[in-house]
C-alpha cells in the first residue's frame, strides 16, 4: 500500500469549517506570542511545513499535533454536541 497524506473525502463542511477555525486561532495566538512558525515547530519537535499545514487549515494533519501547537500557546478545545453553539 502506498504511503503518504490521507484525508477523508467525507469530512463535513462544518468539520472544514472547525478546522479552519483551530488553525486561524493557532496563527493568531503563536503570532501574539510573537514567534515565527519555525520557533513553534522547533518547540513541538514537527517541521516548520507542519505549522503551515495546521495554520492553513488543512484536514491532513494529525490532530496531536494540531492540539499540541494550540496548547503552546496556552489554548484548548472543547467537544459540543453538533448543532450547538459556544452561546447555546
Amino acid at each position: 500500500m502506498a504511503q503518504g497524506k490521507r484525508t477523508s473525502t467525507d469530512i463535513s463542511p462544518q468539520a472544514l469549517q472547525a478546522i479552519r477555525e483551530l488553525g486561524a486561532a493557532a496563527r493568531t495566538a503563536r503570532t501574539a506570542a510573537g514567534e515565527g512558525q519555525s520557533a513553534a515547530a522547533a518547540r513541538l519537535g514537527v517541521h516548520v511545513q507542519t505549522i503551515g499545514r495546521i495554520e492553513a487549515g488543512e484536514p491532513g494533519v494529525a490532530v496531536g499535533h494540531v492540539i499540541g501547537l494550540l496548547a503552546l500557546y496556552g489554548l484548548g478545545v472543547a467537544v459540543q454536541p453538533q448543532g450547538q453553539t459556544a452561546e447555546s
